[in-house]
């Protein structure tokens, strides 16, 4: 999975910066999201991915189904992804490129895993932690893994901050090992 995030990386790069410098970041971000759907469905993949269509035939379909969101900009950047044979890709760069928005906004998104659920206030204290340590306002995405023992793991990015229990026993068990 890591490398696909790299690859998506550039083309979701390249989509930002088209966006800011048109000032049309919401269409792009729309217009994402639907090509996104499209580089899920099964069949969608099947068709893009299939030699008897040409990319044009796969571009063609995906204008069709952005409808009014498909300025020129936009599909000349379909078409670039289809002639690098990234069609797959596109979730990523969706996601990516939502990051970039939100990193321009002002704003982190970090994702909390915790051993059990949290209540309003300790998730308030939680943002707090990661805002002052990041210095922006902090979006999160919270999720119950009963498998951390006790404590929480907080990702922002690709920092990990792990203060589960099943972190600093893998730490434990590391430094006994050596």
């Amino acid at each position: 999975m890591a490398e696909l995030t790299t690859v998506a990386r550039p083309y979701a790069e390249a989509a930002f910066r088209l966006a800011k410098e048109t000032n049309s970041l919401p269409a792009w971000s729309e217009a994402l999201a639907v090509l996104a759907v499209a580089a899920k469905d099964p069949l969608a993949v099947e068709f893009a991915t299939n030699p008897k269509f040409s990319a044009s035939q796969v571009h063609a379909l995906l204008i069709d189904l952005l409808g009014a969101r498909a300025n020129q900009l936009i599909s000349n950047f379909v078409a670039a992804v289809l002639e690098n044979r990234r069609f797959i890709l596109l979730p990523l760069v969706a996601e990516q490129f939502e990051h970039l928005k939100a990193a321009e906004d002002g704003v982190v998104k970090a994702h909390i895993e915790s051993a059990f659920a949290l209540d309003a206030a300790q998730l308030e204290q939680l943002k707090s932690l990661l805002a002052s340590r990041v210095s922006s306002k902090i979006e999160t995405t919270v999720s119950v893994d009963p498998e951390l023992i006790g404590g929480v793991r907080m990702t922002i990015g690709d920092d990990v901050i792990d203060a589960s229990v099943r972190g600093k026993l893998a730490a434990l068990s590391a430094s006994l090992s050596q």
